[in-house]
């Protein structure tokens, strides 16, 4: 890989990264709680998996790792400082850290299956 591909996929790993940042579970989360709408997971899904796409596609997987991490570490912030206003049974029987794990565990299963599609595209 020349130097400019390089310069440029670390360009695109990093972006990718920084967009990941956004704390796609607390705002599903947020979206529930407040209008009782399910829509912010279904954004969820699309935003990641457009993103681990991207990350398949530049064949890099380091962004893809990075950035689910740091997405629940903000999300995770952001929960804490909503302090106990969603300790009130609302996610019922889980409790708002529970449902931040299980919604980020169970959000890389699309993610995993867009990045064997794009797997397969590569290899046409």
């Amino acid at each position: 890989m020349s130097g400019g591909g390089k310069m440029r996929k670390t360009i695109v790993s990093i972006l990718i990264i920084l967009l990941y940042c956004f704390p796609f579970v607390y705002y599903s989360m947020y979206q529930d709680y407040t209008n009782g709408s399910l829509l912010g997971y279904l954004l969820m899904i699309v935003g990641t998996s457009i993103l681990a796409f991207l990350a398949k596609y530049f064949n890099n997987l380091l962004p893809f790792i990075i950035g689910n991490i740091a997405s629940l570490i903000v999300s995770f912030y952001f929960i804490y400082r909503t302090g106990d206003s969603w300790h009130d049974g609302y996610f019922k029987p889980l409790t708002p850290n529970q449902l931040l794990f299980l919604v980020s565990f169970l959000n890389l299963i699309p993610q995993f299956l867009v990045m064997m599609l794009v797997k397969k595209f590569k290899s046409r």
